[in-house]
């Protein structure tokens, strides 16, 4: 009769220490503002799911042997179809045309705010491709700009006409190349205002304008004519402890070379030099010597 007895009480004492272990979460009740720093309710991070909970009791559960509402049960809902996505042209009705397929659900590229002025600086400059100047993003629109920012490396190369893009765009399509007094031989040329170089041999265009940095605020590069005087495929800076390569001098410490920073942060500089794109600063190494005339025009805005 004890050992029953005793039994009892074993089950007993089992059973409130079950009932207490899922007490200890605070109620959602007592909390009307969800937070407060307790413990968070029961199920609100973790719920038991799948086959395995049917074999659990219903504490922890917290089933109150009510059907749980399933997958099947749930009222269908119909999906919204993206434009965007969608490459399935609808069935025409009897006596009507198939709709025709418009510029604007031809791409999933992002138009950017300048749109319009981006296709028409690229259309004046040539060579990125066949866009249409309409102020509509087309996947052709999108090849080109994209081409053009993978060109003039301006990040993220994504086709988007944003701010950047119009920038170095605008940049580059506005440049006159006459402004550069170019005689015989090779000539650098550099509008210092534009933020643009190009080079000219004989009087003729060799190497289009393409974007540059010059001497910062403190730092400005002058404009005026001088000749390359040393050349070095890699030359150190002493005061300022960085390799220079493609390094082209052409007036005391300031020279052509590839950039060590990234070229669009518009604000920093140089200490003077100007900073080239790494494949400008090849063909700009490819094209001339020692003696190449350097002319500079113009001023760097903010200087």
């Amino acid at each position: 009769m004890m050992q029953v007895r005793h039994r009892a009480r074993v089950v007993a004492l089992a059973m409130v220490m079950l009932v207490g272990a899922g007490g200890c979460a605070s109620d959602p009740q007592a909390d009307p503002g969800g937070t407060g720093g307790g413990l968070a309710p029961v199920g609100s991070a973790e719920q038991v799911t799948g086959a395995g909970a049917a074999s659990l009791p219903d504490q922890l559960t917290g089933s109150d042997k009510k059907p749980r509402p399933t997958a099947k049960s749930q009222p269908k809902t119909e999906a919204v179809a993206d434009p965007a996505r969608t490459t399935k042209t609808p069935k025409p009705s009897k006596g009507r045309r198939a709709p025709t397929p418009t510029k604007a659900n031809l791409t999933r590229c992002q138009q950017g705010e300048h749109q319009r002025e981006v296709e028409t600086y690229l259309a004046r400059l040539g060579g990125f491709g066949t866009l249409t100047v309409d102020g509509r993003q087309t996947d052709a629109d999108c090849a080109a700009i994209k081409k053009f920012q993978q060109r003039y490396d301006i990040r993220p190369a994504e086709g988007r006409a944003g701010p950047l893009t119009l920038d170095v765009a605008k940049r580059l399509a506005t440049t006159d190349v006459k402004r550069c007094s170019a005689g015989s031989g090779t000539t650098f040329c550099v509008d210092l205002t534009r933020q643009t170089t190009w080079v000219m041999r004989d009087g003729k265009v060799v190497a289009k304008p393409t974007v540059t940095r010059t001497g910062m605020a403190g730092y400005a590069t002058p404009a005026g004519t001088y000749k390359v005087n040393l050349r070095n495929l890699k030359e150190w800076s002493n005061p300022y402890e960085v390799w220079l390569p493609y390094w082209q001098r052409f007036n005391g410490g300031i020279g052509f070379h590839e950039t060590t920073t990234y070229l669009h942060n518009a604000g920093i500089g140089s200490h003077g030099c100007v900073n080239l794109l790494h494949a400008d600063a090849v063909r700009w190494w490819e094209l001339g010597k020692v003696g190449s005339r350097v002319v500079l025009v113009g001023r760097r805005p903010g200087t």
